[in-house]
C-alpha cells in the first residue's frame, strides 16, 4: 500500500529544474560578492578606512540589510526567486535569526526571543565550531609532524 502511494506521488511531484536553481544561485551569491567587493572599496575611499575595517563593516552593512529586509517582509519574496544564493551568505545567517525572532517576540523577551532566537541559527554555530575545531586540530598536526 505504501509503495503504490510513493509511485504515485512521485510520478505527479514537479521536477524542479535543478540546473536554472543552480545558475540562479551562482549568479546572486557572486553578485552579493561583487556588491561586496564594492561596499569595501566605497568604506576605504570614503572613510579612509583599512580593508580589514572595511570588510567588517560591510559584513555589518549586509546583516542590517538583511534584517532589515526580513522585518519589512519581503526577504523570503527574494529567496523565493534568488535561491540559495541568497540565503548561503551572512545574508540568510541574519534572516534566520531575525525571523525567530520575529515569529517569538509575542512570547516575550526570555521565554519568546532569548530561548528562541538561535533555533535555526544554532546549528549553523555548532557546526561552524565544530568544523574550525578539527581543521585546526589538523593544521596543528600538520605543523608539528613537518
Amino acid at each position: 500500500m505504501n509503495k503504490k502511494y510513493e509511485t504515485i506521488v512521485n510520478k505527479n511531484k514537479p521536477k524542479e529544474p535543478k540546473l536554472k536553481y543552480a545558475l540562479t544561485a551562482f549568479l546572486v551569491g557572486g553578485s552579493i560578492g561583487l556588491l561586496g567587493e564594492i561596499l569595501i572599496r566605497l568604506y576605504i575611499y570614503f572613510f579612509s578606512l583599512s580593508r580589514n575595517d572595511a570588510s567588517t563593516y560591510m559584513i555589518i552593512t549586509f546583516i542590517f540589510l538583511a534584517s532589515l529586509f526580513t522585518a519589512l517582509g519581503f526577504f523570503d519574496k527574494l529567496v523565493a526567486k534568488a535561491k540559495a544564493g541568497l540565503l548561503i551568505p551572512i545574508t540568510g545567517f541574519a534572516h534566520s535569526m531575525t525571523s525567530a525572532v520575529l515569529d517569538y517576540k509575542h512570547e516575550g523577551p526570555i521565554y519568546g526571543i532569548g530561548s528562541n532566537v538561535f533555533k535555526l541559527s544554532g546549528s549553523v554555530i555548532f557546526y561552524g565550531v565544530v568544523s574550525a575545531w578539527f581543521f585546526g586540530l589538523i593544521r596543528y598536526l600538520w605543523e608539528v609532524l613537518s
